[in-house]
């Protein structure tokens, strides 16, 4: 009988090993996928692929023990040799091939150039062929630095006494109401993919007083814009015991300030390879709705067409004043009308047609809504019936309010929005692994 005890030692090394300053002249083995290859007849450069960045390895005929002739971008290998420096190639250092073992080879050519810088392929082409365009450095790199802003949202916010929480996605009813919902059969009841985890991370808070979840969420909206997608994932958070809908506010700016922190630390390398230019988050203005449209309206003489919300227009020039103004990355748009808020967000008790909410943008695009919520039963009902609304479908919700809630209130974010102003892409569906949209369902 065996036992396994722990993580096995492997012999191949990582690029963090390969850098050291003491590993010149030795032998080291490695493995990764070609990623290119520069045949120069007696001597070819093979770039390896690996998941920290790439190395150069040289064959060398009558030394490296190999048929170079197998050998073909794409083809996952296991190499050893000595390693030298060489300051032209990346990272400083190469890879001197005494052997090479085939791991797995491919049976086709790619269909498209993985190892360009650009693929030179439409976006729509990339994304049918999204599990191999993802090889790409520049693909692969969005990804990560993705990676780097939600373990931001979770190590800032279980600093700050956050509990991770995992709310399902099936339910009976939508939290938000509305036409926009994926419907399905639940053997044989009813029910609907969840809009957002807003009912439960409310009750929530009377359990752990500070909730978070990163989760996907639905939306069966009939618009094929740049800016939406039909599944996306949402960062959310909602806390309990604050004074007002600025305690969300504030949080929301820790975190961002964290996040650029930590993206800054940990992602130097994809933030050089995409030229990105980081935001600041020092100091975020904060405007009321009305008086950011009225703004706008003077300062860039554009009518005020719709009062009760902001057309994505609106919302570049409020980024673009905010920007010119005072330097600003992010701006808060609070105060929003009654009207257009869901029916859990507080009333601002001194102008009862506006709510206690707000949006974040970042450079002209909504990223975050977020705000204070009704915890008083009687306020909720209230509003429940001032709307005309059925409570079928609420029991549970509307139980835990009756039965006593904090003040709380909390916010989602959207990753690929965030991810895709940060990176400046045109299009959210850059930084959607696998999109889901009016006429997308594969890959």
């Amino acid at each position: 009988m065996d036992f396994v005890t722990g993580k096995k030692e492997k012999k191949t090394l990582e690029l963090s090993d390969l850098i050291r300053e003491d590993m010149e002249g030795k032998e080291v083995r490695v493995n990764g996928a070609v990623h290119s290859i520069r045949n120069m007849g007696d001597i070819a450069f093979l770039i390896l692929r690996r998941r920290d960045g790439i190395i150069q390895t040289v064959f060398e005929k009558g030394i490296t023990q190999a048929d170079f002739s197998g050998i073909r971008e794409e083809t996952f290998i296991e190499v050893w040799g000595v390693l030298k420096k060489e300051e032209r190639a990346p990272h400083g250092i190469e890879i001197r091939l005494e052997g090479v073992r085939i791991l797995s080879e491919p049976q086709e050519p790619m269909p498209v150039a993985v190892s360009k810088w650009k693929m030179g392929a439409s976006l729509e082409a990339r994304l049918d062929m999204r599990p191999l365009t993802l090889r790409n450095l520049r693909e692969r790199a969005k990804f990560r630095i993705q990676e780097g802003i939600v373990r931001a949202f979770r190590e800032y916010l279980q600093k700050e006494g956050f509990t991770e929480i995992h709310s399902p996605k099936i339910g009976a009813r939508a939290a938000e109401g509305g036409a926009n919902l994926f419907r399905l059969e639940y053997f044989h009841h009813p029910a609907v993919l969840a809009q957002s985890p807003q009912f439960y991370k409310q009750m929530m808070t009377a359990v752990f007083d500070r909730v978070m979840e990163v989760g996907p969420v639905f939306r069966a909206e009939k618009h094929n814009t740049k800016r939406h997608l039909n599944e996306y994932t949402s960062l959310d958070f909602e806390m309990a015991y604050i004074d007002d809908f600025t305690d969300i506010c504030g949080m929301e700016t820790g975190f961002l300030q964290y996040m650029i922190s930590l993206l800054k630390r940990d992602y130097e390398k994809e933030l050089e390879l995409l030229k990105v230019e980081l935001p600041s988050a020092d100091r975020i203005p904060s405007v009321p709705f009305a008086q950011a449209k009225k703004l706008v309206s003077e300062k860039y003489g554009t009518p005020i067409r719709n009062p009760y919300d902001l057309d994505p227009e609106e919302e570049q020039r409020i980024g673009r004043y905010f920007k010119e103004e005072y330097g600003a990355d992010f701006v808060f748009v609070t105060h929003y009308p009654s009207k257009k808020r869901p029916f859990y967000a507080m009333d601002d008790p001194d102008d009862v047609s506006v709510t206690k909410s707000f949006d974040l943008l970042f450079r002209g695009l909504e990223v975050t809504t977020g705000g204070q919520r009704i915890h008083s039963y009687p306020e909720l009902m209230k509003k429940i019936e001032k709307r005309g609304m059925s409570t079928e479908g609420m029991e549970d919700y509307l139980s835990a309010f009756r039965h006593g809630m904090p003040p709380h209130g909390g916010l989602g974010i959207g990753l690929e929005r965030m991810t895709a102003q940060l990176l400046g892409e045109e299009n959210v569906r850059e930084t959607c692994l696998f999109p889901r949209d009016l006429g997308r369902l594969v890959p």
